[in-house]
């Protein structure tokens, strides 16, 4: 990992939480000294302790790492605010429902911003029977392809992953299918509603 918790990242915590450094340190089994000096840069928790500080704030070790909670607002699960990540060494694509902090081969990844559909990468959406037929113009050679397709609803993500030199298209029921998506490895994530 390319960080460490911060004092001030402790400090934050602990107030947002209504704890004293004392009341911190006893939960700790340090003192509040120690506490103290975490808090003014003069000192940094040992990694035995990563887990019981997280522990005490109720969040996840990671969280305490990156110096970011997550506020999961998706409490009703809806696919539509699916979010995608994308691993800048490896390729790798990763959905979530919602917020979370993803990390790949030790970097922080972000989510993907949707893009406008644009001229360099039109889409036809042909509608068979129960299914959606999806075709991407583009050349998909493996320098610039299509990695993913996607087809989201409100509880259902249909996901196919392409290969440079393979077929730019695939099929998916249409279930209430509200949003297709689709990922360009130079430029990015794209989407579009079906029914429009």
């Amino acid at each position: 990992m390319n960080q460490y918790v911060t004092g001030t990242v402790i400090k934050q915590l602990r107030e947002k939480n209504n704890m004293t450094q004392f009341q911190l340190a006893e939960t700790l089994g340090v003192s509040d000294k120690t506490v103290s000096k975490w808090e003014t840069g003069k000192g940094y928790p040992d990694i035995t302790l990563l887990e019981p500080i997280a522990e005490a704030f109720r969040i996840s070790v990671t969280e305490l790492i990156s110096g970011n909670t997550i506020h999961n607002e998706n409490v009703a699960a809806n696919m539509l605010k699916s979010n995608f990540y994308v691993c800048p060494v490896c390729g790798n694509v990763i959905h979530t429902i919602g917020e979370a902090s993803i990390h790949c081969h030790g970097i922080l990844l972000n989510p993907l911003d949707v893009e406008e559909i644009d001229d360099k990468h039109r889409i036809s959406i042909e509608r068979i029977e129960d299914e959606y037929f999806v075709n991407i113009d583009h050349s998909m050679t493996k320098e610039h392809y299509i990695s993913i397709i996607a087809a989201i609803s409100s509880d259902d993500i249909q996901l196919i992953k392409l290969y440079p030199e393979g077929k730019c298209e695939s099929r998916f029921k249409i279930r209430g299918v509200r949003k297709i998506i689709f990922y360009c490895n130079r430029d990015g994530l794209y989407s579009i509603n079906p029914l429009k």
